[in-house]
């Protein structure tokens, strides 16, 4: 039996993660709160005056800047706003939506941001969707069991952290979830389709603790398993609650 072991939410773009005892997905869109903002550097190449989804290339991400993988946040719902803690920085509270709380953030991050990057400029959002690193709304899921397996070949137990997933799942075969792209799951009340692999970048190589590089996943997958996959992507094709101990059925 394959089952649900976590929930994350990432509503700003590299900048931090939430667990989640449960969540409602609904149909064509992202994990609830999941990625709604993203910090654009000083080189992107977003319209604000006609903001729409835009590659993962214009904006500050642990792929470019490693420390920014082990910030961690909590969302208040209800008052739009978002707390960020860091082990090196004080925290910060914010509302992402007022643009002088994004210069706040901003500035927040500048002592971890590598001094060789483009450094990141403002809070931006695209209308109606999370601003996830595919072109359609996704949902990405990952599973322990894959997980495990590469750790063994890295010598090391890898954190699930550093794979930034929305869905954990316990139960299947190791790398079986490459044998469901192109069906369907069904998970709690919710029915998601999944659609591809996902290919990983250099955010996953830093400690989602300390922030630092300290294992070379992407080598790691490549030698061992011949490509750069961890994970899948799905699009949510049912409304449905989705909670921690669901089960995961391939329909």
């Amino acid at each position: 039996m394959i089952t649900v072991t976590e929930l994350y939410r990432h509503p700003v773009k590299a900048h931090g993660r939430e667990a989640l005892s449960a969540a409602t997905l609904t149909q064509g869109k992202t994990m609830p709160w999941d990625r709604v903002w993203a910090v654009a550097h000083d080189m992107a190449k977003f319209d604000d005056a006609n903001p729409e989804w835009a590659h993962c290339v214009n904006f500050s991400r642990g792929a470019k800047a490693p420390e920014l993988m082990a910030i961690n946040v909590t969302m208040n719902e209800s008052a739009n706003t978002l707390t960020f803690t860091h082990y090196a920085l004080d925290p910060l509270t914010i509302n992402p939506d007022v643009p002088s709380d994004g210069a706040k953030l901003v500035a927040w991050t500048k002592p971890i941001m590598p001094a060789d990057r483009a450094p990141s400029d403002r809070i931006v959002r695209a209308p109606d969707r999370g601003m996830t690193d595919t072109p359609f709304p996704s949902i990405s899921i990952n599973s322990h069991a894959s997980l495990a397996d590469l750790s063994d070949k890295a010598g090391e137990q890898l954190s699930p952290l550093r794979w930034r997933g929305n869905v954990w799942v316990d139960g299947a075969a190791p790398w079986d979830e490459f044998n469901w792209i192109g069906r369907h799951a069904r998970i709690g009340g919710t029915l998601l389709k999944i659609v591809d692999p996902i290919k990983r970048c250099p955010a996953t190589t830093a400690n989602p603790e300390t922030g630092k590089r300290d294992v070379d996943t992407l080598k790691f997958l490549s030698e061992n398993y011949g490509h750069k996959d961890f994970g899948v992507y799905a699009e949510v094709v049912e409304t449905g609650e989705v909670k921690l101990g669901d089960t995961l059925e391939l329909v």
